[in-house]
């Protein structure tokens, strides 16, 4: 069962003063926010030493932020240029400056639910009209309800993508990123991917960068070594505009590249050119703990309908079987002791409960057998 990424020593992330473990009482087990239980990359932690030792603590420059994230793609086999990207402070802020620089006041924005709840939130603070469409049964793009939506919706507008998609994990294939992409097009809708979770791509899937998708060309991304580092609290994000996107990302506000930390600037550079081996072994852990995960619920939560994602740390949940109501992650936490992501702020999400399997096995093991105890208590009505 051991991992060599994944704290195993509990104590340890109860030392924690971010919100994962803090939020909650504690004698709550955590597997709620996009947070994982590891610690830093090597390289990151090399670099955060050395900007403390040399008091190296001032604003970022923005050049070598972008040079990174260009090598990065190439990775993908996408090259972008430097010049079509802007610095800004974390991944909601370039969604926001991304909506912004596409759309006009009131155009709709389309959200494929469920989906990240910030993605919600941040159509209505650009005042844009938030028109949601569903996912398919398979937790997938359903690119005939999505043009019909854009048919019948005024305003040219913009279709905002999860890609990978938190919560379900799937991975849009190139072809269905097309698919999408020409209907866009066909109606005049842009197109904004926010692809945080790209860096973590399972096993058997393949991540597409969607300007790199030619009938994309005008699309803007927003990319982040936050989540694949697991650097949430060192902010620093890019847009990336697609070959025919320079007009979009001059749209994105210059003064976004100041509010960026230089910490977490230089970190995610240490993250992107030289943390890949980290990364692969992490991408191994969270694979086995997958499996792992799928064994637990069929020993002790059979009823519970679950199809294992192909990327992030993210599971999404069914437990409509268990007869918990809409929020059966109030239940677990009431009668459990462990919290997850209620599904009802990502939309289209009743029944529905999100959890982080970026833990220890241990850890995982118990939350799932709580649960599984949880049951034995009624349900509020």
């Amino acid at each position: 069962m051991q991992r060599h990424l994944l704290i195993h020593d509990e104590t340890t992330c109860r030392r924690r003063t971010s919100i994962k473990w803090r939020h909650h009482d504690p004698d709550v087990l955590p597997l709620w926010v996009a947070e994982m239980d590891v610690m830093p990359a090597p390289p990151v932690a090399a670099e955060i030493r050395r900007l403390v030792t040399d008091g190296d603590l001032g604003y970022p420059v923005t050049a070598p932020y972008l040079e990174a994230v260009a090598r990065w793609y190439a990775r993908w086999s996408a090259p972008v240029d430097p010049s079509r990207m802007a610095l800004v402070t974390d991944a909601m802020s370039g969604v926001r400056a991304a909506i912004l620089s596409l759309t006009d006041p009131d155009d709709p924005v389309y959200i494929t639910v469920p989906v990240y709840p910030p993605f919600h939130s941040v159509v209505a603070a650009t005042g844009r009209r938030k028109v949601e469409v569903e996912l398919t049964a398979a937790g997938r793009y359903d690119v005939p309800a999505l043009e019909a939506a854009f048919a019948s919706s005024p305003g040219r507008g913009a279709v905002l993508l999860s890609n990978p998609h938190n919560p379900t994990g799937t991975v849009p294939t190139a072809a269905e990123l097309t698919d999408l992409a020409t209907a866009a097009e066909r109606h005049g809708v842009a197109v904004i991917s926010d692809e945080v979770h790209a860096p973590l791509v399972l096993p058997g899937a393949q991540f597409t960068p969607v300007v790199s998708i030619p009938e994309a060309a005008g699309a803007l991304s927003v990319i982040s070594p936050a989540k694949g580092w697991n650097l949430a609290g060192l902010k620093a994000a890019a847009v990336v505009g697609g070959p025919d996107a320079s007009a979009a990302v001059r749209g994105v506000p210059r003064y976004l590249a100041h509010t960026a930390s230089h910490a977490g600037v230089r970190a995610h550079i240490a993250a992107m050119d030289e943390g890949q081996e980290w990364l692969a072994e992490l991408v191994s852990d969270l694979t086995a703990n997958r499996s792992l995960l799928g064994d637990l619920l069929a020993e002790h939560l059979p009823e519970i309908r679950w199809r294992p994602g192909e990327a992030t740390y993210l599971a999404w949940l069914d437990c409509r079987a268990l007869d918990l109501g809409d929020d059966p992650a109030a239940h677990f936490l009431r009668h459990g002791r462990v919290a997850f992501n209620s599904g009802l702020p990502f939309g289209a999400g009743r029944g529905h409960v999100r959890l982080n399997f970026a833990a220890s096995p241990e850890v995982l093991d118990e939350a799932v057998r709580r649960m599984a105890k949880a049951l034995e208590q009624p349900a509020d009505r």
